[in-house]
Formats: C-alpha cells, sequence, structure tokens
C-alpha cells in the first residue's frame, strides 16, 4: 500500500479515558461495532469484548491493558486506543495519553466526577490533550445529565458546554436533541444502528430553544468576530459556530458535552461525528520538539511524510502468536518494512520485520505506517516503552515518558526448578511491558522482589505469568515500598580509596556534597569540579557509583530519594587512577556521608475516596482513623450518599476492601491512588529498623 487511504487532516488519533466503571471500554465496543469493525456487539458482563481481549480483562470486566485499534467513520480514519480506569494500571493510561491528539472522556451520569475521572482528566492537562466529554449510562436511576455537567465545573474546574439533551430519563431515555441543529435523534430499534432524526418534541421546544441560546453565547464567547456578530442580533450559521467550537476544544477552552447509553446503543454515533468535527487531526497538533541525538541541539519534526522519520514506541506487549510487539506512533516521515532505524535513546540500530496495523487481538500486515499513523512493529529487540526510534542520517530524542515509582511489593518464589528459569524469563517480558513493575533480587535473602502501583496490579501480573508464561509461583505477603532520606546537608563528605598492589595500584579520591530535596524531587547527581582535579572521563564513574549507593540506604536498606549529591572535588593518579577506583570511592563517600545527614524513613501515602449510605458514616470514619489515616473533607453523592476523602499510609490499606464491605453489608466503594511520601512515625521507624 504506497498510497495513503487517507489524507492526514482525516486521521483522528483519540483515546478512551475514564474512571474504572463508567463504561469506556462498552463504549469502544460500540464505536467498532458502528463503524462495520465488528459484526456482532461485544459485551463486558459476558466477557465478549474486543479491545479486553486478555483472559484476566473479560473475568474481572476491566481494562488491564490499552488496546490500539483502527476504525473508520464518515470518510476518516480514526486511531482508539482504549485505556484502564483503575489507578493501579496508570503507566496505560499516561503513556496513551502522551500520543494521543485528542481524547473523549466517559463519566458515568448517576456518579459525575469520581476520583479516577479527576486523576486522567489532570493527567490529560498535563499533555495538553483536548478532549470531549460523553455523559453514560442515561438509562441508570439517578441519571442526570446537568448534574454530571455541574460537577466537570464544579470538580475538575473545566468549561463544559451542552451539545445535548436528553429526551426521557432513566429507563424512558430513548435519544437526544442536538441543540446545534435543534432536532430529535431517536434510538429506536435494539441495535441503535439506524438513528431516526425527527423534529424536536413538542414539551422539550421551550427547553430547546433555552438551552440552544445558552450554547450559542458559549460558543461565541470563543471568537470575537462571532461576538460581534451575536451582540448585533445576528443569525450565527451552524458552520460558524462549528469552526468556532472546533478552535475553543484545540485550544483546550472548553469542552463539548454530549450523552448517551452506550449499553444501551444510544447515543454513540453523535460521538463520533463530534470525534471527527471537533477533536484534532495530527495536522492540528504542534510540531513534534526533541534533541539531536549527537549535539543535543533543539530539533522538530513537522507532521509531514516527507520529513525524515521519528516515532515513539509507547508500549512493549508479548503477543502469545507473534512475539515482541512494539506499538508506535509515528510523529514524522514514513517507517517502513525492511527498513533499518536508530534507536537514539539507546544509541543502537533496529530493522523492522514486519509492520502491523492493530485491530485488539486481530492484526493485518502493513508495508509501511506514515506521519501521525499508530501501529506495531515486530522483531526490535533493543526498544523499550518511552525509546524513539528515528531516520539513520537525522537523529533526534523525542520527550520520554516519566512513570511514577511503584509503592507495593512482594516476595516470590518458584514453586519447582523447573520453573525457575521459566519465571526469570516470564518477570523480564512482563517489566519489559509494564514500565511501573520492577524486579529485583534481594541480596541478602537471594529472594525475588517483585514491585507494583497496588495489590491488584500485582496480583493480575502474577496471574498472567501462570496463564501465559505456565509459572507456578508462591507469593509472599505485599510489603510497602519504603524510601530513605535525609534532613539535614552533609556539606562534605569524602573517601580517598587507595590500594597498593604489585603492579598498579588503585587511586580514586572524591569529595561529595549531600543535601535534601523536596518530596517528589527524585534523586539528582550535579559535577561542580573547578580546575580538573578529577579528568572528566571519570566523572561518570563516579556518579555510578553514587547512583548504586543511594540504592540501599542506611535506615534498613530502602532506595534513598529526595536528595542531591554535588561532586565538589577529588584527586587522581596519573596511572593508578581508574573507573573503578573513583566508582568504589563515590560509594564508601555516600555510606560514610549519609548518618551525618539524620536520615528517615518515608512511606508511601494514599489518598483514599470511600463512597458509603449515609447511615454508615460513623463506622468508615472509625475505621479510617484506626488506620491512623486524615480524613480531608466530605462530599454529598446522589442516592443519599457520602463520599469521603482520606490520606492514609499504603502500609495501613492492606485488607480494607474486606474490612469496609463488612461495614457497609457490601454497599461501600472505595479508590484509592500514590499521593506523596512522608515521614514514618517513630513508632513504624522502630518495628521496621528492628530496634
Amino acid at each position: 500500500m504506497a498510497e495513503k487511504a487517507y489524507p492526514l487532516e482525516r486521521y483522528r488519533n483519540i483515546g478512551i479515558i475514564a474512571h474504572i466503571d463508567a463504561g469506556k471500554t462498552t463504549t469502544t465496543e460500540r464505536i467498532l461495532f458502528y463503524t462495520g469493525r465488528t459484526y456482532r456487539i461485544g459485551s463486558v458482563d459476558d466477557g465478549t469484548t474486543v479491545t479486553d481481549w486478555m483472559e484476566q480483562e473479560r473475568e474481572r470486566g476491566i481494562t488491564i491493558v490499552s488496546a490500539a485499534v483502527t476504525a473508520f467513520w464518515k470518510d476518516y480514519q480514526i486511531n482508539l486506543i482504549d485505556t484502564p480506569g483503575h489507578i493501579d494500571f496508570t503507566a496505560e493510561v499516561q503513556r496513551s495519553l502522551r500520543v494521543l491528539d485528542g481524547g473523549v472522556v466517559v463519566f458515568d451520569a448517576v456518579q459525575g466526577v469520581e476520583p479516577q475521572s479527576e486523576t486522567v482528566w489532570r493527567q490529560a492537562d498535563r499533555y495538553q490533550v483536548p478532549r470531549i466529554c460523553f455523559a453514560n449510562k442515561m438509562d441508570r436511576v439517578g441519571a442526570s445529565f446537568d448534574h454530571t455537567i455541574k460537577s466537570i465545573e464544579e470538580r475538575l474546574g473545566a468549561h463544559p458546554i451542552a451539545m445535548q439533551l436528553p429526551i426521557g430519563s432513566e429507563v424512558n431515555f430513548i435519544g437526544v436533541v442536538d441543540l446545534l441543529t435543534e432536532q430529535a435523534i431517536l434510538f429506536n430499534d435494539e441495535l441503535g444502528s439506524t438513528p431516526e432524526y425527527t423534529s424536536v418534541p413538542e414539551n422539550m421546544v421551550d427547553l430547546v430553544k433555552e438551552r440552544r441560546a445558552e450554547m450559542v453565547e458559549r460558543i461565541a464567547e470563543l471568537d470575537d468576530d462571532l461576538t460581534l456578530k451575536y451582540l448585533e442580533g445576528e443569525e450565527l450559521s451552524i458552520e460558524e459556530l462549528k469552526t468556532a467550537l472546533r478552535r475553543g476544544v484545540l485550544h483546550n477552552e472548553v469542552s463539548p458535552v454530549f450523552c448517551g447509553s452506550s449499553l444501551k446503543n444510544k447515543g454513540v454515533q453523535p460521538l463520533l461525528d463530534a470525534v471527527v468535527d471537533y477533536l484534532p487531526s495530527p495536522l492540528d497538533m504542534p510540531d513534534v520538539v526533541g534533541r539531536h541525538s549527537k549535539t543535543g541541539e533543539e530539533v522538530s519534526r513537522a507532521p509531514r511524510d516527507n520529513e525524515p522519520a521519528s516515532a515513539l514506541v509507547f508500549k512493549i506487549v508479548t503477543d502469545p502468536y507473534v512475539g515482541r510487539l512494539a506499538y508506535i506512533r509515528i510523529y514524522s516521515g514514513v517507517v517502513k518494512k525492511g527498513s533499518t532505524y536508530l534507536n537514539t535513546t539507546q544509541d543502537k540500530r533496529e530493522r523492522v520485520g514486519r509492520l502491523l496495523r492493530m485491530y485488539a487481538d486481530h492484526r493485518e500486515d502493513v508495508d509501511e505506517l506514515h506521519a501521525g499513523d499508530i501501529g506495531a512493529i515486530l522483531g526490535l529487540k533493543q526498544s523499550y516503552t518511552g525509546d524513539t526510534l528515528s531516520d539513520m542520517n537525522n537523529p533526534i530524542v523525542l520527550e520520554t515518558i516519566s512513570f511514577p515509582d511503584p509503592v507495593i511489593s512482594v516476595a516470590i518464589e518458584p514453586k519447582t526448578l523447573a520453573d525457575q528459569n521459566k519465571m526469570s524469563e516470564a518477570l523480564q517480558k512482563l517489566a519489559e511491558e509494564d514500565p511501573t513493575f520492577k524486579v529485583r533480587v534481594d541480596e541478602e535473602t537471594g529472594q525475588t522482589i517483585i514491585s507494583g502501583m497496588g495489590e491488584l496490579h500485582l496480583d493480575i501480573l502474577v496471574d498472567r505469568m501462570l496463564r501465559e508464561f505456565k509459572v507456578q509461583a508462591n507469593v509472599g505477603n505485599p510489603r510497602v515500598a519504603y524510601h530513605e532520606t535525609i534532613t539535614k546537608v552533609v556539606p562534605e563528605t569524602e573517601y580517598k580509596y587507595v590500594k597498593q598492589t604489585g603492579g598498579h595500584g588503585q587511586y580514586g579520591h572524591v569529595v561529595l556534597r549531600i543535601e535534601p530535596l523536596e518530596s517528589g524531587a527524585g534523586f539528582i547527581f550535579e559535577e561542580a569540579i573547578k580546575g580538573g582535579s578529577i579528568p572528566r572521563e571519570y566523572i561518570p564513574s563516579v556518579e555510578k557509583g553514587v547512583r548504586e549507593a543511594v540504592e540501599s540506604g542506611v535506615v534498613s536498606g530502602y532506595p534513598m530519594t529526595d536528595l542531591k549529591v554535588t561532586l565538589i572535588d577529588g584527586s587522581y593518579h596519573e596511572v593508578d587512577s581508574s573507573d573503578m577506583a573513583f566508582r568504589t570511592a563515590a560509594i564508601f563517600a555516600i555510606r560514610e556521608g549519609v548518618p551525618k545527614g539524620r536520615p528517615v524513613l518515608l512511606e508511601p501515602i494514599m489518598k483514599v475516596e470511600v463512597v458509603v449510605p449515609e447511615e454508615h458514616m460513623g463506622e468508615v470514619i472509625g475505621q479510617i482513623n484506626s488506620r491512623h489515616g486524615n480524613v480531608l473533607g466530605m462530599d454529598v453523592r446522589p442516592g443519599n450518599a457520602q463520599a469521603i476523602d482520606a490520606e492514609v499510609p499504603l502500609a495501613e490499606m492492606f485488607g480494607y476492601a474486606t474490612e469496609l464491605r463488612s461495614a457497609t453489608k457490601g454497599r461501600g466503594v472505595f479508590t484509592m491512588e500514590f499521593d506523596h511520601y512522608a515521614p514514618v512515625s517513630e513508632a513504624v521507624m522502630k518495628k521496621i529498623s528492628g530496634s
């Protein structure tokens, strides 16, 4: 296929993002059905969905792995990514947002904005992803379009514009009124395949006029010329309104809101029209900016086929049938089958074996992928999530994706000797796929420790190991991933490593300054050597030694974070100095210096939201307090419920789901996500350090 089927302005790279259970996957399934990609509608409840194709996803009814799917609607190519809603899979959402041009945010019309919707909304803000909103589940008892819009405004600080009005409510929800065209769209048939466009029901005419006037005023405000026409009382055409609204969405000034019920097959086609009308094509996005991998200069690439090739690997998947798949988003140029490209992040050459266009778990081979496309490559040996592939002669490194550190770990051991080798291979493959999943061997106990973002996250990874890689393993109790840091500046710590042997000796001498940083700053190494007291070629070895030393702190051997180490001085020997000597000197200098900086242990604090019926409020607050939590506030929810916001140490949250269920007769639900690290209490410190 040498000719591109669709011009670039007819591409839409979009993601469906939302809180867990708001109906993302169901909405994706309907989009695939109505765009002619599937011939029957998949159901999450029956386990027949296309994008949730992993066994665990179908069993649990949740999305774990974001799947990339290509579909076509009214002469537009839509590359669609279905992302998970559960906070444990935040990496999946983040890497998807990095490569998307636009998003459809799905809300549960009964609940409105939920905690996870806030998280994904803020992540989308961070990557400046233009988005439209869809109030789903309009057929449910307690669903309210107005309440959803109000909560988008209040809880997200966004600027929603209602583009539709629901016809009928709850069980009697039968369609929507399009406020732009003042037409009613009814979904009468079972599959909703042929919406009926008709006039507005008589009992709604006045309301539609009033709401349309509000909408026109809001859209007119987005454009100076339209504002003028509007104030002079001129009629604004539908085309003018659409153009102004599109511009407003692209600049992230407004978010149009649509409504429907994906499960009942109502309202999805108008949503697809809105994707085409208001969300950006790759051409609407600013040119991608990166660095030249050799000179470090800033370079940009326009989304055109005649530019040098540049692509970002945003996901690695081990596919049971074809092996290691790398999902890529192409920002410029053309990526061709059989060609060689430079992985500028790793400085290694990679050959493209096969190129695939993905359709969830079914795939088709293509010869080339063009600027703006999303596809997958088979045959990359050394590329990982966040790496850049670029033209051999025009190297560019695109901004990588940064992921949060894991907060929970468990020890895992193979059941039999035969499982031993299979287990390390399986863990390596899973760690390649998921950047928030880490594997290490505890030097003292020899145990393999796996770390992730939450109990569910690790649960599913162990489950996948069993099913996909056929590895039987025993799993220990979950443990919290503590960190260590210092609270006081250590102006200097030095170490001179000198060893005389028969031949060449060893000589390395470093002077370091160690200082604490604010929470969440991570680890920074700097060098401030004056007058060449250590030659430049040894500085990477000093950094290597420092990084190795901060891997295990002095309080309880946990990794150190939120500190800065500066190499300020040192000396070398013409003959005896070596990389190893400087690395060793750096390790010992850190080990001697850190105890002088009043080290403390840090624990992950989780942001928890518990939604409970009012009558169980007292008991639930009591539970939170007994787990050393801190209640931050409460919020009334529809259906006589209350949402309690709290901060609780992760160590106290194990087993909470069971306790909450029994206290609320199964009616309470909670979500939690990592918020920040904070120093542990004296009691916990003593318990952990065993003193």
